[in-house]
């Protein structure tokens, strides 16, 4: 019988209750930018000059920017842009990660001896001034920077699929398919994977957050989302020039960043608790 995914039952009894914030406030983010044509008062690039550089009211929540647009509708249309580059970079590098990973573990012998040097070198790498790099070489753009974000991510998760699939190779289930003649195919997709990925989705809950950190991060430097564009990174580099006068102008996206990783970090610490109460117990022992 196979490893089975955490239930809901285990995650309520998981000994990090921060999954339960974490979990609100990924809930939150993820209506607020589901239903962004609804939530947000305003157009993102509604430009009012009139209205321009407004400090915050019940007319604009979060005040307004140098073109008199609102900022909190921008902030909240902007939770599209962030997030669908989080996920895209998230199931980009989690899927190969979980193939090469599974794969590396079961082989064994010198494919993943080669696999796993080459997983040591590029972690060994700044991941951040690779990606600065590789952003600029391909051009400034979202998707060059989820790009570069994406394929600089896999090494981790071949790291931690193949760790698991080590471990879930020696499990008796595995060895009882073997000896009823069962293919390497077979158990790679019926048996490893499916007990491997509940750690990969763990993970990737983690990684969303460093991932919108890091695609806000090139986006302050004028390396990820353009102009017009509403994305955090870029609204707190637009804002960075009044800082000392309007603060509202990068005080409210810097917010949405900081809480959307406090959330994506909870949540992902939790799954990981739940999954794997050993570690949860380590932890609490310090």
């Amino acid at each position: 019988m196979s490893v089975s995914v955490a239930t809901l039952r285990e995650l309520r009894q998981s000994a990090n209750p921060g999954i339960w914030w974490g979990a609100g406030i990924v809930a939150v983010i993820l209506l607020a930018a589901l239903l962004a044509p609804w939530v947000a008062p305003y157009g993102p690039n509604d430009i009012a000059l009139d209205q321009r550089l407004m400090p915050p009211s019940l007319q604009h929540l979060a005040g307004t920017d140098e073109l008199g647009r609102d900022l909190f509708s921008r902030i909240v249309w902007g939770s599209r842009a962030s997030l669908g580059v989080g996920v895209l970079i998230v199931i980009g590098a989690g899927t190969l990660g979980l193939f090469i990973g599974c794969l590396s573990g079961y082989l064994g012998g010198s494919v993943d001896l080669i696999i796993m040097r080459v997983v040591e070198m590029l972690m060994a790498l700044p991941s951040l001034v690779i990606a600065m790099a590789l952003t600029a070489a391909l051009g400034p753009s979202l998707m060059n920077a989820a790009l570069a974000l994406g394929i600089l991510a896999i090494p981790y998760y071949i790291r931690v699929c193949r760790g698991q699939t080590l471990a879930v190779r020696q499990m008796n289930f595995v060895r009882a398919a073997q000896v009823m003649g069962a293919g390497p195919w077979h158990q790679l997709r019926i048996h490893i994977i499916p007990n491997v990925l509940p750690h990969v989705i763990a993970l990737a809950t983690w990684h969303f957050g460093s991932a919108i950190l890091s695609i806000s991060t090139l986006s302050f430097i004028g390396l990820g989302a353009q102009p017009p564009l509403a994305e955090w990174g870029a609204l707190v580099n637009m804002g960075r020039r009044f800082v000392l006068e309007q603060w509202w102008y990068a005080l409210f996206p810097g917010l949405a960043i900081v809480l959307a990783v406090f959330g994506f970090n909870c949540l992902g610490d939790g799954l990981r608790d739940a999954l794997d109460p050993k570690a949860a117990k380590r932890t609490l022992l310090g």
